[in-house]
């Protein structure tokens, strides 16, 4: 099931990490509309003042960010019956396994360590909406949880 066009939310602090991720968008063949927030007060702000029908498609979430970080935001994102469901795609300069365990269990539904190089975020973003979308944006067996470049 491949969707026409992706409308994306960005939720990280990083000014250069979210230009990037836009401009890596804007060179994708795949059509998408991306709302960028920048720590996780206003994430939670902005995911509870919209509508069900009107959620993301898929949620990048960094997970070091002020006033609430990432973390947080998973799980206050997987309490709330109107945003349970929404895919959550953990979008982070760490790679530590313990996290990433923690991750999986709090239910994102994809791990991607921020890539520094343009052409591999172009490759990883893509791949985790081809991906996402194959699997109806579901979480897939551990093995499968991180997406590389």
């Amino acid at each position: 099931m491949n969707k026409q066009n992706y409308n994306l939310l960005l939720a990280d602090d990083d000014e250069d990490d979210c230009a990037f991720f836009k401009e890596a968008l804007d060179e994708l063949v795949l059509a998408t509309d991306l709302v960028t927030v920048n720590d996780g007060v206003e994430l939670m702000n902005f995911l509870t003042k919209t509508t069900t029908s009107n959620l993301p498609d898929i949620l990048f979430l960094d997970l070091n960010m002020p006033r609430k970080n990432g973390h947080e935001c998973l799980t206050e994102i997987k309490e709330k019956k109107e945003l349970k469901d929404l895919p959550v795609i953990i979008f982070s300069t760490s790679l530590d396994n313990e996290i990433v365990d923690l991750m999986y269990e709090k239910g994102a539904t994809y791990y991607i360590r921020k890539p520094g190089d343009f052409s591999k975020l172009k490759k990883v973003i893509e791949n985790a909406l081809i991906t996402a979308s194959q699997n109806n944006f579901k979480q897939p067996i551990r093995a499968e949880f991180i997406l590389q470049p």
